[in-house]
């Protein structure tokens, strides 16, 4: 601890204090600071201090003076009378106060966020003094203010390139201009193991608050999660997700504390860009008091990213019930861990504690939204009660929060798999896309959309920003598989089902479309040797009927067809709808047609572009039927 004058400098946690006030100190200002008074009453150059503190970095010594500046504004200094630093002109700064080296204890109320290393944007300077007292706010707040720092130093990195000075070889620091950026898993480090939830739920929670950005492109968790426990060599990682930088960090809980660590890494040489470790008590933990924060605060008039999009306020109503928080993790996780009915099951249970919890939770009513959505589309729960609980929920969220992105998606699915209403769907997945335009289900039920309404070209291109931004997402090429198919493009459908096969070799629906493909292209008999490695039952039985009609194999198409109906005719009418239709038998198609729309079949919403109802397109009842499902004719 050093004093001089009012102000005492504590290095230890890196934190200055006027009267026992704590003042607000930019990071890289006060290594500035530090050093300026760990050699008080000497000369320093400026390029002494730029080696010392800036050792990897090659700075213009423009942005030393921008620190000095903000320092004196600080000290209350006055560069022509100067009390702390005096700058001498072609030399270097001089701090001229008195320094006392003492032992003192450190301050009681001082804070426990600890700065593990600062490699914040150079160009950063200090915010105007601010009040340290802050409220206590919920984790998605620790969070943002995590994700916000991260944003000044990748803008800032991308956009300080004018203060970069040669390096001794003559050659340039390269100015990142890859705005792209992967949130890896962050590893469990508590002792017990037993923490995964949580610290999978800090990095999805960064995952959604920075694909809030415009014009920052964040690589989905899916395609990011694969990546736990790896320890794979990063340059390999932002390879592989088609990112220039990586964050990623560790989660370490024994009892009522909690030590959170992350780092945002260079992807392409290991450079370590920023890092912070978080020390707090559970029932802090929605706390953040500490530099970066208030660093941030000021960096944001840098215009970062062109300065589109950035927000400056996150919403600011989030729970703040710790245990809520907690319960609302745990479903995440589950959710994360797949679509089998246990782990959706334990999904749904801890949401609903949540919102015992804290019944004005907007974020678990989101969830929940999703997760009904989901049981009513893969039949675990009643299509129509199923879509009526999603859409009641999605619309309590977005009572609760207007800024819920995931909301609004969620009441977009149920608007275009049940209530079809596309109009309305339109509407939300706008203010979705404007609330988060780097999610990548926003790509993603935006092209459901578009494909609903027969727009095949747009869908596609929205699937492959989908897939830019999830990769290594199995479902996520099955999907645009299927779209090229329906679009008639078929061997680049056949690459696209094949990489879906590769990330995932038990991927339901990928041999049943490699096997459509093969029977478009007329090689029926390789289209049966798909098929029957088909996992999904119903779209097994579906295409073998297929199939065996177009080998001339009546007898087992209508075995196949039969099993078809006595095992699932309360969840694949539309299904034998497309077997009847393709095999000609167009009276029959329109019954099953029907079932499905009383059923809200969620297969119905392909009608527009199904090549299997091809046959059905200049009958009469087809059009009626498109004007029931409110869809252009």
């Amino acid at each position: 601890m050093k004093s001089f004058r009012e102000f005492r400098l504590d290095t230890a946690n890196h934190s200055l204090w006027r009267n026992g006030d704590r003042v607000p100190v930019a990071p890289k200002g006060f290594d500035v600071l530090a050093y300026l008074v760990e050699h008080a009453g000497r000369v320093v150059t400026q390029d002494e201090i730029l080696e010392a503190l800036w050792s990897e970095t090659y700075v213009n010594p423009e942005v030393l003076r921008k620190y000095i500046q903000e320092l004196r504004k600080t000290l209350g200094d006055r560069p022509d009378n100067p009390e702390f630093i005096e700058t001498l002109p072609k030399r270097g700064y001089r701090f001229v106060a008195s320094v006392i080296d003492e032992s003192a204890a450190e301050p009681t109320d001082s804070p426990t966020s600890l700065p593990t290393e600062e490699r914040a944007p150079e160009g950063a300077v200090e915010a105007e003094a601010t009040s340290l007292e802050q409220e206590s706010s919920s984790g998605k707040r620790l969070l943002w203010r995590l994700a916000v720092i991260l944003l000044l130093v990748l803008g800032a990195a991308a956009g300080i390139g004018a203060y970069f000075r040669a390096a001794p070889n003559g050659a340039n620091v390269p100015r990142l201009t890859n705005n792209s950026l992967a949130v890896l898993p962050f590893a469990d480090m508590s002792p017990a193991k037993d923490q995964e939830y949580f610290s999978d739920g800090l990095a999805e929670q960064l995952i959604n608050d920075l694909a809030k950005v415009s014009g920052l492109k964040v690589v989905g968790r899916s395609s990011a999660f694969q990546f736990r426990g790896q320890n794979e060599d990063l340059r390999d990682v932002g390879r592989k997700l088609g990112v220039a930088n990586i964050l990623e960090g560790s989660v370490r809980r024994e009892g009522n504390h909690v030590r959170i660590t992350a780092e945002l890494t260079k992807a392409d040489d290991g450079f370590q860009m920023w890092s912070q470790t978080y020390d707090r008590e559970i029932k802090d933990i929605f706390a953040v008091e500490d530099e970066i924060a208030m660093a941030a605060t000021e960096a944001l008039r840098l215009k970062l990213l062109g300065g589109n999009g950035l927000p400056v306020v996150a919403s600011t109503l989030r729970s703040v019930n710790p245990e809520a928080y907690q319960a609302y993790l745990q479903a995440e996780y589950f959710l994360g861990r797949g679509t089998g009915k246990e782990d959706v099951g334990k999904a749904l249970a801890y949401i609903d504690t949540a919102l015992k919890l804290d019944e004005r939770y907007a974020s678990a009513w989101a969830l929940r939204a999703s997760v009904q959505n989901m049981m009513a589309e893969v039949g675990l729960t009643d299509v129509t009660e199923g879509f009526r609980k999603s859409r009641d929920d999605a619309e309590r969220a977005i009572a609760l929060d207007p800024t819920s992105a995931s909301a609004y998606l969620a009441l977009a699915r149920t608007q275009i798999y049940h209530d079809w209403d596309w109009d309305t769907a339109d509407t939300c997945l706008t203010k979705a896309a404007a609330l988060e335009p780097g999610s990548a289900e926003v790509f993603r039920i935006r092209s459901y959309l578009a494909r609903a309404l027969g727009n095949l070209d747009p869908a596609v291109k929205l699937y492959e920003h989908d897939v830019a931004l999830d990769p290594l997402r199995a479902n996520s090429h099955l999907g645009l598989g299927y779209l090229l198919y329906m679009a008639g493009r078929y061997d680049e459908a056949q690459l696209a089902l094949q990489k879906a096969l590769d990330l995932n070799p038990q991927a339901a629906f990928a041999h049943a479309n490699l096997g459509k493909i093969l029977v478009a292209k007329e090689r029926p008999q390789q289209a049966l040797a798909e098929i029957e490695k088909e996992p999904n039952d119903w779209e097994r039985l579906t295409d073998l009927a297929l199939v065996y009609h177009a080998l001339g194999r009546g007898q087992d198409s209508n075995a196949s067809l039969a099993e078809l109906i006595a095992k699932h005719d309360t969840d694949s009418a539309y299904q034998i709808a497309q077997v009847y239709a393709y095999r000609g038998e167009s009276g029959k198609s329109f019954e099953w047609l029907e079932r499905a729309y009383k059923q809200r079949d969620t297969g119905l919403p392909d009608i527009k572009i199904d090549p299997l109802l091809n046959n059905l397109r200049h009958d009469p009842r087809y059009t009626e039927l498109l004007k029931k499902m409110r869809l252009p004719i």
